[in-house]
C-alpha cells in the first residue's frame, strides 16, 4: 500500500507539473528555473503544493490526520537528537554561507515559499503516510525508519524528467536516505512531525540559496560553506549508521516507548 501511494503520488505530481507548466510556460525561465520569483513558484512549489492537497485529502479519507499530525505515541531516545541537530547546523551554516546580494527578494521570498511546500508534502508522504501505513502493519521502527527513508530518497530520482544528470540523481538519493532518516529521528525524538516539516523547509531553500541553484554549486570557501559541506557529510555519515540502532515497534493500538 505505502509503495502504491507514493507511485500515484508521483505519477499525479509529474502530471500536474506538466499541466502547470504547460499552462504559465510564459512565466517559467526553462534556462534557469530558479531566475525568477514566477518562475520558482509556477515551475517549482505549485505542483508540489497541488500534491501536498491531494495527500492531505487521502489522509483524511484514511482517518489518519490525527494519527499524523497529532503527537508521536513512540518517543525516542538522546542519541536521536543527533539528527535534527546536524540539519540545524547544515541550515544556520548555509545561511551564514549564502551571498544574498547574488538574489532578489522576491527570489528569497520564493524559495522559501517553495521550502514551505515541500516540507509539508514530502514529510507528510513520507513520514507520514508512509510511517503510518507501516505501523499499522505491525512492522518494527527499524523497518519503518529505513523503508519510508529508502521511499523518500527513491523519491527523487523523478529528478531525472527534469533533466538532472544521472550522477547528480544518484548523489541525492543517498544524500536523501539520511537526510529522510534524520527526519525520522526528529520525529521520534521530538514527539511530532512538524519539527522535521519545519526542519525540511528550512533546508531547501537554504542549500539552494547557498549553492546558487537547484543542481549546481558556486564554488565559494567560506567559512559557512565549508561548515555546511562537513554538516553535510557528517549527516550522510550519521544516517546510514543510525539506522541500525532504531528501536520500537507498536503493540496493539499503542506504540511501544524506545527500547
Amino acid at each position: 500500500m505505502a509503495i502504491g501511494l507514493i507511485a500515484a503520488y508521483l505519477v499525479f505530481y509529474l502530471l500536474v507539473g506538466w499541466v502547470i507548466t504547460t499552462i504559465f510556460a510564459s512565466e517559467i525561465d526553462t534556462d534557469n528555473v530558479i531566475g525568477s520569483a514566477p518562475s520558482i513558484l509556477f515551475a517549482m512549489a505549485l505542483p508540489i503544493a497541488v500534491g501536498g492537497i491531494a495527500l492531505l485529502i487521502v489522509a483524511a479519507r484514511l482517518g489518519m490526520l490525527g494519527k499524523i499530525f497529532g503527537p508521536q505515541s513512540i518517543r525516542g531516545r538522546g542519541w536521536m537528537w543527533i539528527g535534527p541537530v546536524l540539519v540545524l547546523a547544515a541550515i544556520i551554516a548555509h545561511l551564514t554561507g549564502t551571498d544574498w546580494n547574488s538574489w532578489t527578494g522576491g527570489q528569497i521570498a520564493a524559495m522559501f515559499v517553495l521550502g514551505a511546500c515541500v516540507g509539508l508534502t514530502e514529510e507528510l508522504a513520507t513520514r507520514g503516510l508512509v510511517v503510518q501505513i507501516l505501523r499499522d502493519a505491525r512492522h518494527s521502527e527499524k523497518f519503518v525508519a529505513a523503508i519510508s527513508s529508502l521511499m523518500f530518497a527513491l523519491m527523487h530520482t523523478v529528478n531525472l524528467f527534469s533533466g538532472m544528470e544521472l550522477s547528480t540523481v544518484g548523489a541525492t538519493v543517498i544524500y536523501t536516505f539520511a537526510f529522510g532518516m534524520c527526519m525520522y529521528l526528529t520525529m521520534r525524538v521530538t514527539g511530532t512531525i512538524w519539527a522535521a516539516i519545519v526542519l525540511h523547509a528550512l533546508t531547501d531553500p537554504t542549500t539552494f540559496l547557498s549553492s546558487g541553484g537547484v543542481d549546481t554549486t558556486v564554488g565559494t570557501s567560506n567559512s559557512g560553506s565549508v561548515i555546511a559541506a562537513l554538516a553535510t557529510i557528517l549527516l550522510i555519515v550519521f544516517g546510514f549508521v543510525a539506522v541500525f540502532f532504531v528501536r520500537g515497534k507498536v503493540q496493539s493500538t499503542q506504540y511501544s516507548p524506545a527500547a
